[in-house]
């Protein structure tokens, strides 16, 4: 397969995700907004804190209101990580890939993006349609995940779409997990609160972690809930999950289960290693913001180090 060819779906992929995640987000937080007590302050900046695009917002908004953060995630072209810039990017990667994709999955991403257009044109981040629209956008990428996973053969392509679905995947959920424990909190009185347990509740619904958690451990309780989203090995969501399937395509495409045949390899099985051996109470004793914060530049590493051994080279040779 073409190394740029590999790259497009690669993105295509992390593009969907990152999309579906942006309106988890919102969703949740537009829901937490709601229930919060009347004299309790909304908390907008986190959302985009946690999407690493503050300074973009800062310099286009002068505070962090409702609507402004929402229409900035979710329908600013101006904002590279927009809902809308991520389906259009993700559409326009899947119209350079047509003949590697199915009609399936090519219609459903066109859909998405006349889903987001409308959004647009009919500003729905300022109407009562908005959770009706993250929903859609929710349920939109789902159904076309389904349709990847049921219509694309499980070649290099798909290995390489799987890849960058599952990273993208994993950097989000440690970046919320990182905000729920660096900004929600206003100060160590809250912790154990009503409010401390709605947004730990707000928090799991954000990665549809909520049943499975529950299902598992029962209370609600911060610890058990980082571990979950970080070191549980069966919740398709949590990052060391997310590394795992990482891991199981990263050895399909280079022909290696035991050791490593490049850098990418070797960096992912680093990283997987770290997080199968660790220990959620040695984490929160050294601090969960730096834990979390180092796995989010691991992430980026294992992102470059896949370009320089897949992308940067012709794999067609």
């Amino acid at each position: 397969m073409l190394g740029r060819v590999a790259n497009t779906i690669y993105w295509m992929n992390r593009y969907l995700e990152r999309a579906e995640n942006y309106a988890r987000f919102m969703d949740v937080n537009y829901n937490l907004s709601l229930e919060l007590p009347p004299n309790e302050k909304e908390q907008w900046k986190p959302l985009v804190v946690i999407t690493g695009d503050w300074e973009t917002y800062e310099s286009l908004n002068d505070s962090a209101e409702k609507d402004k953060v929402i229409y900035f995630l979710a329908f600013d072209g101006q904002n590279p990580n927009s809902i809308l810039n991520c389906i259009t990017n993700a559409r326009e990667n899947a119209r350079a890939v047509r003949t590697e994709i199915t009609k399936e999955v090519w219609e459903q991403i066109n859909a998405l993006y006349y889903l987001v257009k409308d959004g647009v044109e009919n500003k729905h981040h300022i109407d009562k349609n908005l959770r009706g629209f993250f929903t859609e956008i929710k349920n939109g990428c789902q159904l076309l995940y389904g349709m990847y996973d049921a219509t694309i053969s499980r070649n290099e392509g798909w290995n390489f779409g799987k890849l960058g679905q599952v990273l993208e995947r994993a950097d989000k959920t440690s970046r919320v997990l990182d905000a729920k424990y660096h900004f929600l909190l206003g100060s160590a009185k809250q912790v154990g609160s009503s409010l401390d347990l709605i947004q730990w509740a707000a928090l799991l619904k954000s990665v549809s972690a909520y049943d499975m958690y529950r299902k598992k451990h029962g209370k609600l309780t911060s610890s058990n809930i980082a571990e979950f989203l970080i070191l549980d090995t069966e919740f398709p969501r949590s990052i060391l999950a997310c590394l795992i399937r990482a891991d199981q395509s990263l050895v399909a495409l280079s022909g290696r289960s035991v050791g490593f045949s490049n850098t990418a390899q070797k960096q992912l099985g680093v990283l997987k290693s770290q997080l199968e051996y660790a220990d959620i109470n040695d984490i929160i004793s050294a601090g969960m913001h730096e834990y979390l914060d180092d796995i989010q530049r691991k992430l980026n590493d294992i992102s470059s180090a896949i370009y320089e051994s897949f992308f940067a080279v012709d794999l067609s040779h």
